[in-house]
């Protein structure tokens, strides 16, 4: 009969319970200054924004996004907070009131948003990804309406 000498026993349960006890991988930071880049975006049969600039402010679970954009009627800013634990987050565009839940799968953070804007009822759903160096922000959006579907990738490069 072999015996398993001891000290090889001892770190293989060591490595184990180191294992066990690691702590998951950190999520990605969104935190950051944000430019859109028009040309490696796209927003389907809708027109696209002269510009967008988002400041976030990603606290997990708090995000805060500011964003900033110009398009053909003119420029403003709006306020977004999300909470990224799966809780409902409402917030305000224009007197439109938004209902949002977001939560991880895997290192993608899903919005899905439920609006009404001018009486029609919309849905998006948002997958935010980071790139592995941090500098490229894309969120795939699909939107819901009654006037159809469309789907948009929006990418932004960290300033």
């Amino acid at each position: 009969m072999r015996r398993t000498n001891p000290v090889i026993t001892f770190l293989l349960f060591a490595l184990a319970a180191l294992w066990a006890t690691a702590p998951a991988q950190a999520k990605p930071n969104f935190s950051g200054e944000w430019k859109l880049n028009v040309s490696k975006s796209e927003f389907g049969p809708l027109p696209a924004p002269i510009s967008r600039t988002d400041k976030i402010k990603h606290e997990d679970p708090a995000l805060k996004i500011t964003t900033t954009q110009a398009n053909q009627q003119g420029e403003g800013t709006f306020e977004l907070n999300y909470t990224t634990d799966g809780k409902e987050s409402v917030n305000e565009i224009r007197g439109n009131t938004m209902k949002s839940t977001s939560k991880w799968d895997g290192d993608t953070l899903v919005i899905d948003t439920k609006a009404n804007f001018g009486g029609n009822d919309l849905t998006l759903s948002d997958k935010w990804s980071l790139s592995g160096d941090g500098k490229v922000l894309t969120i795939n959006r699909h939107i819901a309406s009654p006037m159809g579907e469309v789907d948009q990738k929006v990418v932004l490069e960290k300033k």
